[in-house]
């Protein structure tokens, strides 16, 4: 899928993760931002997280993000919620943004730990730019039962992609991180956030059958749909994971 793929697939979407309003709701009180705490926001999608914290939480921002169509989606959202002199976007590769090394209070990447090349090496990118005393917030997906080798091929993915949950747990410690909190998906939320790109991309082929895109769209159509109801929705689980440095 290419970045205009998800464009899209996700053009209805507000947040580009199996996460509900409620869910997000929810994160924002168990992080608890203060007022004015600087957020850097990698891979920011439309920009709701930023958004909706500055607006109920006072906080200033920054959000990255390479595509310019989520990029304007976030500017009218941040305009619409009345936040848009707290916050700045910037388009570019979330991997390579140079950040003001330790200038944030608060340092998220909501399920894009491919900016890294995994969660490692996100971490590591989200580390250099958090105060020593910051709270990271990561949305990483995991597996909820041991994927077999055709259910790897079904949903492009390797087992070592992901861990267990415990697995996960094992790997924010390995990057000498806290597991403080985490706001967990469940079927319901995955089922809303696939599903609804299905509709969404078979409404867009109805309107544009001869589009150049349209034979991958329908392919994509087609692969999302069996790999969730086959694989997908038993066996990956997702979440939000709210950690900071080990004392």
């Amino acid at each position: 899928m290419s970045l205009r793929h998800h464009e899209i697939a996700e053009a209805r979407h507000r947040t580009l993760n199996p996460f509900t309003e409620e869910k997000l709701r929810l994160l924002g009180e168990v992080v608890r931002p203060e007022s004015g705490a600087r957020h850097l926001d990698l891979a920011c999608g439309k920009g709701e997280l930023l958004a909706n914290w500055a607006r109920d939480y006072g906080t200033t921002g920054v959000g990255v993000d390479i595509s310019k169509v989520f990029l304007d989606a976030a500017r009218e959202r941040a305009a619409e919620l009345d936040v848009a002199d707290r916050l700045r976007f910037e388009r570019g590769d979330a991997g390579s943004y140079e950040a003001e090394p330790g200038g944030y209070d608060l340092v998220s990447c909501l399920g894009a730990t491919w900016i890294g090349g995994g969660l490692g090496g996100t971490l590591a990118l989200m580390r250099r730019a958090a105060r020593p005393d910051a709270t990271l917030i990561v949305g990483e997906a995991y597996w909820r039962a041991t994927p077999s080798a055709e259910a790897c091929e079904a949903l492009d993915m390797e087992q070592a992609d992901f861990a267990s949950l415990g697995g996960t747990n094992e790997r924010f410690e390995e990057a000498g991180l806290e597991l403080v909190e985490m706001v967990l998906a469940d079927p319901d939320s995955w089922d809303r956030y696939v599903a609804s790109q299905w509709r969404t991309v078979s409404d867009w082929l109805r309107a544009h059958p001869g589009h150049q895109d349209a034979p991958d769209m329908r392919e994509f159509l087609r692969h999302s749909r069996e790999s969730h109801l086959a694989h997908g929705r038993d066996l990956l689980g997702w979440g939000v994971f709210v950690l900071r440095p080990v004392a």
